[in-house]
């Protein structure tokens, strides 16, 4: 680093991002991206609105905020659009966060959490996972600061119900809880419907995942209109034109193409399926998923050990170095066709070891 780094600075441990290679082609099973290519309507919107990239985006994405509200059951005073939900999540550790209100989430999770906790200079404490990996509700009893919870949970996959999402809103009325949805398309029950009825709820989801819009960088948060108004602040403080207008119409085609979407989910789960069945048969403990990737482990070989033969092989997963996950490896859901390579290739990697 440079003698002019800010001194709040110098030890924040930066999120670090699954592998992009350019060097070679690999089977990218590795950052939860969709085996699908965007919507074809939300290609051609796109290419349509680069037509005026000469003009500022709408700072209030009116159009699309509308539609988001209506796909979810909510007033577009309750929906916030922003750049990615990494956005909304960093909006909410800085609107909803201090000294009074630390942040609370799981020690495993979305690793995003610590970091914006750290770069906002938010106290924050984690709440150990259960043996088997999942949420304990009463964990988060009278937490005692904002809660923030992937649901389900990343990298391990697991879920809540909406039913234990209401007890730990019910146990923490002074404080806010985040549920990040970012793979509630692939099997979960999403929160969304208990807005109207907590103050203190707010949901955020993706586009990058079951609608096929990673690189397009898109988000939301769904939470009462007093919240949302918090994070408007928070918003027009920073970044007012946080969409760019590609990506605003992308959003609008895609949401025009439902249809499209929800069979990408099911083809997804149903290859999700078919995989953890295979990855059983060959001696593997995996969860069991609702999102689109799987998070398992083999008694005879460290995850750090399939990662690197995986990799060799032209396939790569996600590993992390957490000591209670560090014999795991997080596999995403590919094309049914990635993923029969990839079992055939942890085949022969088991078989010759």
């Amino acid at each position: 680093m440079s003698r002019f780094f800010s001194n709040k600075y110098r030890s924040l441990v930066p999120y670090t991002p699954g592998e992009q290679p350019t060097e070679r082609k690999y089977i990218k099973l590795n950052t939860n991206e969709s085996p699908f290519p965007p919507s074809d309507k939300a290609v051609a919107a796109a290419a349509e609105a680069a037509r005026l990239l000469q003009l500022y985006p709408d700072p209030t994405c009116g159009e699309l905020t509308a539609a988001v509200a209506t796909l979810c059951g909510v007033q577009a005073d309750e929906v916030l659009l922003t750049n990615g939900s990494d956005e909304i999540l960093n909006f909410a550790f800085m609107a909803f966060c201090d000294d009074e209100h630390p942040a609370v989430f799981p020690d495993i999770s979305y690793g995003f959490y610590k970091v914006f906790a750290e770069l906002n200079g938010v106290p924050y404490r984690t709440v150990p996972l259960k043996d088997d990996l999942s949420i304990d509700p009463a964990d988060y009893a009278a937490a005692g600061g904002t809660v923030f919870i992937a649901n389900p949970n990343a990298p391990t996959g697991l879920a809540l119900s909406p039913a234990e999402v209401e007890g730990i809103l019910q146990a923490n009325p002074n404080n806010v809880v985040v549920i990040d949805e970012a793979y509630v398309d692939f099997g979960a029950e999403s929160c969304v419907s208990l807005v109207h009825k907590y103050d203190n709820l707010l949901v955020t989801q993706t586009f990058s995942k079951s609608r096929s819009m990673a690189g397009a960088r898109l988000g939301f948060g769904v939470g009462c209109a007093a919240l949302i108004q918090d994070l408007n602040t928070v918003k027009y403080s920073t970044n007012p034109y946080n969409i760019n207008r590609m990506t605003m119409a992308a959003g609008l085609g895609v949401l025009a193409d439902e249809a499209y979407t929800q069979a990408n989910c099911r083809a997804v789960c149903a290859t999700r399926t078919q995989t953890r069945e295979a990855l059983l048969q060959l001696g593997f403990e995996v969860a069991e998923s609702k999102t689109n990737f799987l998070f398992a482990r083999h008694r005879g070989f460290g995850g750090a050990e399939l990662y690197a033969k995986l990799k060799e092989n032209g396939i790569l997963v996600r590993h992390f170095n957490q000591p209670r996950i560090q014999d795991y490896i997080r596999i995403t859901i590919g094309s049914s066709q990635e993923m029969q390579v990839f079992v055939n290739t942890l085949r022969t990697i088991l078989e010759e070891c």
